[in-house]
């Protein structure tokens, strides 16, 4: 792991999957809403 630390200096792995997580919720629904529409309103 000492090994990986100094490779990657100080990235916060955390916050990248914390903020990973954000933007796939944020993509999430106007992307529902886009399919929605090109299937005419029928889940």
């Amino acid at each position: 792991m000492g090994f990986l630390s100094n490779l990657f200096g100080s990235i916060d792995f955390v916050l990248i999957a914390q903020l990973t997580a954000l933007v796939m919720v944020v993509v999430a629904g106007p992307a529902i809403v886009f399919l929605l529409a090109l299937r005419g309103g029928d889940l």
